[in-house]
């Protein structure tokens, strides 16, 4: 140390000095400034970024908050859709019971109106049959009665007694 006091220069030291500020100056402008600058926009960029980030994991958030909503409502929709279906299901199945039973009716009446038809038709042509028989069976017993002219005096005296009772 004692040779550092005994050799110095103001000089040099001058000089050192001024070549010391010259560099720093030098730095200051060309390195520092550049170096802290591009710090600085780092620092802004990762600021940016995580802003960026945090604005995009709350648009996540309501993304996934907006799909959950649609989703309850596919849902409910789908429920409503099927409710609609089976009660349409149970309408259409119902009509088509009323209609058979309202077939199945028209038939069973068209078929009793049918039978009855042709039960009169049956009993008007046996009712003929039997007027014909009897008119038959009557011609016969009444030629067979007039063949004999005391059977016919006696025939006519019996009408006439009966008219008169009644």
């Amino acid at each position: 140390m004692e040779k550092l006091v005994n050799d110095f220069s103001f000089g040099l030291f001058f000089w050192q000095i001024i070549i010391f500020v010259l560099l720093l100056l030098l730095l200051r402008k060309f390195a520092w400034k550049p170096i802290l600058n591009a710090v600085n926009a780092r620092e802004e960029g990762i600021k940016d970024a995580l802003a960026s980030a945090e604005k995009a994991k709350l648009e996540m958030a309501n993304l996934q908050a907006d799909n959950e909503k649609m989703l309850q409502s596919a849902r409910a929709e789908r429920e409503t859709m099927m409710k609609e279906a089976r009660e349409i299901k149970a309408k259409m199945i119902a009509d088509a019971k009323d209609e058979a039973q309202e077939a199945a009716n028209k038939i069973i009446t068209n078929a009793q109106a049918a039978i009855e038809s042709e039960k009169k038709a049956a009993i008007s042509e046996l009712k003929e049959q039997v007027a014909s028989l009897s008119i038959e069976i009557a011609e016969k017993v009444v030629k067979a009665e007039l063949s004999d002219n005391e059977k016919q005096l006696k025939l006519v005296r019996n009408m006439l007694d009966n008219a008169t009772l009644n």
